[in-house]
């Protein structure tokens, strides 16, 4: 049995920050909620805490008055604020906060909590993850129409049009990507974890052990047979329908990217660099 949540009043104990940002459709709402079950645990869904804290860097630096009286120490104790005020009423000492844009700001947050941090990264085979997206745009099709298909409404009439504009840059896979690529480039693959979905759903204790070993976390005994969602999301924000809705069983799930996409997608196998263990020359998406 998973032990059930252990709620203290006492708020002010600091806190331990760890962070999920990968892949789309790739487990981080999975892989969230079986950390989850840890009593001194607390994940979030997909959290807007980074954009906040961006945008209040982004304003203070073109204030007129912080520029006439610069105090650079302020500015990230203002951030380490902002941050902690918003998980004060969080009783778990531990937090995970999954945003896929922490992969671009690694340097802010280390900044502000002033040591080196530790990302999970879920990722999964890139043909899993485009025939993902797939399978739920024609689940959704009937009933609204996609934001991609308002963008470029004859583009997104077909299968290859679809999938090439997931993978754009500025979309979903494509900026998610190319956010773990530059990350690595960026010479912080030490903070890096990555949590593929096969090993996750095929063998998740081994690979949940993994994951402490690399948090330096004590270990825990986790219930892959009843995992409760509880990070709730309003799907219908982001126009697609079951985007963050887990089963409560982690079991496999059977590759289906050639009947839903097609072979002509199998060179996107070429980008699974960390099934082939590439660390270095790492393709970004144009």
């Amino acid at each position: 049995m998973t032990a059930k949540k252990i709620i203290t009043k006492e708020k002010n104990i600091p806190k331990k920050y760890h962070f999920i940002a990968g892949l789309p459709r790739s487990g981080s709402t999975l892989l969230a909620n079986i950390l989850a079950q840890n009593p001194n645990f607390h994940a979030t869904g997909t959290s807007g805490i980074m954009d906040v804290m961006f945008n209040v860097r982004n304003v203070w630096n073109n204030l007129i008055e912080f520029k006439a009286t610069p105090d650079y120490p302020a500015e990230i104790r203002v951030l380490r604020g902002i941050l902690e005020s918003y998980f004060s009423n969080i009783d778990e000492s531990v937090i995970f906060d999954k945003g896929r844009g922490w992969l671009s700001e690694i340097e802010m947050i280390e900044a502000v909590l002033g040591h080196k941090i530790k990302i999970l990264v879920p990722v999964r085979d890139m043909r899993e993850v485009v025939s993902s997206f797939e399978k739920l745009w024609r689940k959704d099709a009937p009933y609204n129409q996609s934001s991609l298909a308002k963008e470029d409404y004859f583009m997104f009439q077909t299968v290859t049009g679809r999938v090439n504009m997931t993978l754009r840059h500025t979309h979903p896979v494509g900026i998610a990507y190319n956010r773990i690529v530059d990350a690595m480039n960026r010479g912080f693959s030490d903070r890096l974890f990555f949590v593929d979905f096969e090993d996750l759903t095929h063998q998740p204790k081994e690979t949940i052990d993994q994951v402490y070993k690399f948090l330096d976390e004590d270990s825990f005994e986790h219930d892959f047979n009843n995992v409760e969602q509880v990070t709730k999301e309003n799907d219908a924000i982001f126009g697609i329908r079951d985007l963050h809705t887990i089963r409560k069983k982690v079991t496999p799930l059977k590759s289906d990217w050639r009947t839903v996409i097609g072979e002509q997608f199998a060179h996107l196998d070429n980008l699974n660099f960390w099934k082939k263990n590439i660390k270095q020359n790492i393709p970004s998406l144009e």
